[in-house]
C-alpha cells in the first residue's frame, strides 16, 4: 500500500507568492480589513462569507491571511481540509476541546499525556465548565470503551505519549469514539510528518508548533487541523472558541514558522536516525531505554503500521535511572561536563534537551498518577538533537552512564 506523502502534499500547497511577486508570502500586519461593499461586512459577521470560502477577512483575531496560509500548509501536511494557528499548543488543545464540549460534557483521555494537558482536563475544565475527564491507558481499548458515557464528546490521546512513548492505536480509538458519537482528538506534536492521524480516523489533530515543526526553540505556537466546517465553527462570532477566547497567532510568527516547514523533513529524518542508532547501542548494553524504533518496544509494530515512509520513529527516547537523584546526576554530567545538551523542558530543538519528567513536565500528576501512567521518578526524557557528530555524542553519553554507574 502506498503511504501518504505529507511532503508532497505540503509542496503542492506551499506555493504562495508575496504581494509583489516575491518568492515568499507576504506578512499581513493589519489588525483590521476593509470591504469594498458595505453589505459584505454583515455577511462576514453572519458567517456567510469568510477567508476559507471567498477570501473575506474581518479582523486579526478572526482570520489573518498570513496565519491562514500557514494553517493551509499544516492542514495539507495532516491530510485535513483546513487548519488554523494559535498562540500556543495549549491554546490549540483548550480551544478544540471547548468547541467540541459544552458544560457538563465528558472526555475520555490517555492517562499518560503532557502535564499541562492533564491539568487542564483534570483540574481546570471541571472547575470552570463542569467538563469532566476519565483517564485510561491509551493502549487499552476495552478500558477506553468502558469509560465512555452518554455525555462523552471527546476521546483524546497523543500519538506518542509524553513522556512514556506509549503508541496510541489511533484507528482503534477512532472506532470507539465514533461508535459513541464522540470526536477523536490527537495531539501529534511528537510525530509531525511521521504519522498522519487523519488517515487512521482522527477528527481533529493538534500540534504544539513550538517543538519539532518550528525547530529552533525560539517561537511559541499551536495549530488545529480538521474539517473546514469545524475550523470555521471555531471562528463563529457568537460561539467560536478561537474568535471569542482570542488565542491569536501573530502574523510575523506565522511567517517565520512557514519558512521552516521546507526543512522539517530533513530535520525529522536526522532526529530519527540518530535516536535509533543511539538507542540500539544502549539496548545492547542493557541500559533501560525506551524508544518506539526498537523492536523490543511494545508499540513498535503498531507505530510502524502507521508511519509514513522515510521519516523514522522520531527523536525522543527515555532512559530510566531509577531515582530522581541519579537522573539529575546524569543530566548535570552530560550538560556541564560534556555540553551534550541542555537540562530544559520542551523538545524538537537542534540541540539535545533533557528533563526528568516526574519532577518537571509531568509534575502536575500526583505520585500515584505518575505510577499508574508508568512515569518513574528517574525517567529522563531525551529529545535528541543533531549537533555534533553521532560518535561524539555516543562517547559522551557512554561516559556519563559510566559515571553514574548505569552500565553493568
Amino acid at each position: 500500500m502506498t503511504r501518504y506523502n505529507p511532503l508532497e502534499a505540503l509542496a503542492r500547497t506551499k506555493h504562495t507568492f508575496g504581494e509583489h511577486g516575491g518568492v515568499n508570502m507576504s506578512i499581513e500586519a493589519s489588525t483590521t480589513f476593509t470591504v469594498m461593499s458595505a453589505e459584505t461586512m454583515p455577511e462576514i459577521f453572519a458567517g456567510h462569507r469568510n477567508a476559507s470560502h471567498d477570501g473575506c477577512y474581518l479582523y486579526g483575531r478572526h482570520y489573518n491571511p498570513t496565519v491562514f496560509t500557514l494553517g493551509r500548509e499544516l492542514a495539507a501536511m495532516e491530510a485535513m481540509d483546513m487548519g488554523y494557528c494559535t498562540a500556543s499548543g495549549m491554546a490549540a488543545i483548550s480551544a478544540a476541546i471547548l468547541q467540541l464540549c459544552s458544560a457538563g460534557d465528558h472526555v475520555v483521555a490517555s492517562n499518560a499525556i503532557y502535564g499541562g494537558t492533564f491539568a487542564l482536563l483534570r483540574e481546570f475544565l471541571p472547575a470552570k465548565t463542569g467538563i469532566t475527564t476519565t483517564f485510561v491507558p491509551p493502549g487499552d481499548l476495552d478500558a477506553v470503551a468502558a469509560a465512555v458515557t452518554p455525555k462523552t464528546k471527546v476521546v483524546f490521546a497523543e500519538t506518542l505519549s509524553n513522556p512514556t512513548l506509549v503508541v496510541a492505536d489511533i484507528a482503534g480509538l477512532a472506532d470507539v469514539a465514533h461508535d459513541s458519537g464522540a470526536s477523536l482528538v490527537i495531539d501529534n506534536t511528537f510525530c509531525p510528518l511521521m504519522v498522519t492521524p487523519a488517515l487512521h480516523g482522527a477528527d481533529v489533530v493538534v500540534h504544539s508548533l513550538t517543538k519539532f515543526i518550528n525547530g529552533a526553540s525560539d517561537i511559541i505556537g499551536g495549530a488545529i487541523c480538521s474539517s473546514a466546517d469545524f475550523v470555521n465553527s471555531m471562528m463563529d462570532v457568537q460561539n467560536g472558541a478561537l474568535m471569542l477566547l482570542g488565542p491569536t497567532m501573530d502574523a510575523r510568527i506565522a511567517f517565520e514558522i512557514s519558512m521552516r516547514l521546507p526543512h522539517l523533513g530533513l530535520r525529522m529524518v536526522e532526529h530519527s536516525r540518530r535516536a535509533l542508532d543511539l538507542t540500539r547501542r544502549l539496548e545492547e548494553l542493557d541500559v533501560p531505554v525506551v524508544y518506539p524504533g526498537l523492536e523490543s518496544h511494545p508499540g513498535h509494530a503498531l507505530l510502524g503500521g502507521m508511519l509514513n515512509d522515510g521519516f523514522g520513529y522520531g527523536g525522543l527516547f527515555s532512559i530510566d535511572m531509577g531515582t530522581r537523584e541519579r537522573a539529575d546526576t546524569l543530566m548535570e554530567y552530560l550538560q556541564n561536563r560534556h555540553r551534550f545538551g541542555f537540562m530544559a523542558v520542551s523538545l524538537g530543538y537542534a540541540e539535545t534537551l533533557m528533563s526528568c519528567s516526574a519532577s518537571s513536565t509531568s509534575s502536575e500528576l500526583t505520585e500515584e498518577e505518575q505510577r499508574v501512567a508508568g512515569i518513574s521518578p528517574g525517567l529522563v526524557r531525551v529529545s535528541l538533537g543533531y549537533t555534533g557528530s553521532l560518535e561524539q555524542r555516543w562517547e559522551q553519553l557512554l561516559d556519563a552512564l559510566r559515571y553514574v554507574g548505569a552500565l553493568k
